[in-house]
């Protein structure tokens, strides 16, 4: 159930936070950059971030049940599994939103795909380090 909360509580602060990012990116909103402009960057996704709660908390769980599917097999060890999860998140992320907008390309695409491979990892490792169960030591 911790794994479940982790993924929950981290997937769409970080992945929304991303998004945010990448959107604005690929916009051009970062060509002129101000300490001003990057208040109004933190004050439009703390003022968003109900939003990608909303929306993200769905695809965080799901992201969240592979996980946990994978961690029940023996052979797959933590590093792999935040490998493959972090995979699963790029092409998701990468195939509902990389082709939005009147740009497409390298960047936006290696953007938007790191908006969901970030928070499916960072979830992941968390999960890892603060609700697996502790592995029996055995004596030899």
């Amino acid at each position: 159930m911790k794994r479940y909360l982790i993924f929950a509580a981290v997937g769409p602060m970080v992945g929304g936070f991303l998004m945010l990012f990448a959107t604005t990116w690929a916009s051009g909103y970062w060509t002129d950059t101000s300490w001003a402009e990057i208040g109004k960057f933190l004050g439009a996704y703390v003022k968003t971030l109900q939003y990608s709660y909303l929306f993200g908390i769905v695809p965080a769980l799901m992201v969240g049940a592979i996980d946990d599917i994978i961690l029940h097999v023996r052979r797959i060890g933590p590093v792999v599994r935040m490998l493959i999860v972090g995979a699963i998140g790029f092409t998701a992320a990468e195939l509902l939103y990389g082709s939005r907008g009147p740009d497409s390309g390298v960047v936006q695409f290696l953007l938007y795909g790191i908006g969901g491979m970030t928070p499916a990892m960072l979830s992941s490792w968390l999960a890892h380090k603060y609700a697996d169960a502790p592995q029996p030591v055995h004596s030899t």
